[in-house]
């Protein structure tokens, strides 16, 4: 039986952009992009608030519980990393970080057609095949 595999699409946006999608201000672009996402039920994640959430639940759960706690603290506190993860965001569907096929090339397809214009700046596709992703860090 061929294995399924499920996908995630992420963003590249301008600091512009991003300062408005984090802050829920007007913009342009922001307008256009959520109106393609709720074709789909969709939203976005800031990576670096994604991160900063694991971190906050890692210090008040136990960090032990958490294997990637200390490199996730590490790239926040890192100010290039900060930058970069700050433009950087997760499309969910329906609440869900991954989701199937048709979901993602839809989304890779209208999201695509949109880059380079109103602070979009790339579209980027993953899939949940382990030899297509780096795996985690090894612990300390």
């Amino acid at each position: 039986m061929a294995e399924t595999w499920q996908f995630q699409i992420r963003i590249t946006v301008t600091p512009e952009l991003a300062e408005a999608l984090r802050a829920r201000t007007q913009h342009e672009g922001r307008d256009l992009l959520e109106a393609v996402l709720r074709e789909r039920s969709a939203s976005l994640k800031c990576q670096y608030d994604a991160f900063a959430e694991y971190v906050e639940e890692a210090e008040r759960e136990g960090q032990e519980r958490y294997p990637l706690y200390q490199w996730t603290k590490d790239t926040i506190d890192n100010p290039e990393k900060k930058a970069k993860y700050l433009k950087s965001f997760t499309v969910y569907v329906r609440g869900d970080e991954v989701y199937d096929r048709e979901t993602a090339d839809w989304l890779h397809e209208r999201l695509s057609a949109l880059a380079g214009k109103l602070g979009i700046e790339a579209v980027s596709r993953f899939d949940t095949n382990p030899a297509n992703n780096p795996q985690p860090p090894a612990r300390k």
